[in-house]
């Protein structure tokens, strides 16, 4: 793994499934940043649909459908606890500005995380603004008051949501290039039947 220098974008998700809205954001980070990594993980405050294994896999399958050499799969940053994996990714990447990446739906929740104010040291916290999450400048105040560094990131992610999905499968919301590991596993109950 090379050490770039630069702002590193850090992306963690559940990834239960991958929808259009992740392959948006990874997409549009891309082009805000000279370096994008990204990482399945667990989260402690849901009930997950797949095993992390297989999440990974799909989410390996989204990041390779992409083929952007600045945009890289990193497992080992995977934790349920983001303080753990800003420990980890600092040690990776000792030279680099780190920006951890959230949708705007998790700006509320943030301030409620393991060691909130520890983490926001780590690192700057992105925010991805999500068509139906807007951004609420009480959030953002109570982020910067426990020393958030905070960059509103100039992106549109649509709405789609991996609850939607596993809620109310539709292939519509599936990137192409996992649809396949989805029906040959039957995952969250898509089948080729569904519109």
């Amino acid at each position: 793994m090379r050490i770039p220098f630069g702002p590193i974008a850090l992306l963690g998700t559940s990834a239960d499934p991958p929808t259009y809205g992740h392959q948006a954001l990874l997409k549009g980070l891309l082009t805000l940043f000279p370096k994008v990594a990204t990482w399945a993980s667990d989260n402690p405050l849901k009930t997950h649909g797949a095993s992390l294994e297989k999440r990974h896999a799909l989410l390996e399958a989204l990041v390779k459908g992409i083929s952007d050499p600045n945009l890289e799969l990193v497992q080992e940053l995977s934790s349920p606890w983001t303080i753990n994996t800003l420990e980890k990714a600092n040690e990776l990447w000792p030279q680099s500005e780190l920006v951890f990446v959230i949708g705007s739906d998790l700006a509320q929740q943030l301030p409620n995380w393991l060691q909130a104010q520890a983490l926001l040291k780590k690192a700057r916290l992105g925010i991805a603004p999500r068509q139906g999450w807007p951004i609420n400048r009480n959030h953002i105040s109570d982020l910067q008051s426990l020393g958030g560094r905070i960059d509103l990131l100039p992106l549109t992610i649509p709405a789609t949501s991996s609850s939607t999905v596993r809620n109310k499968p539709e292939i519509s919301q599936i990137p192409t290039e996992i649809l396949p590991m989805l029906l040959e596993q039957n995952l969250y109950g898509l089948t080729t039947n569904l519109q």
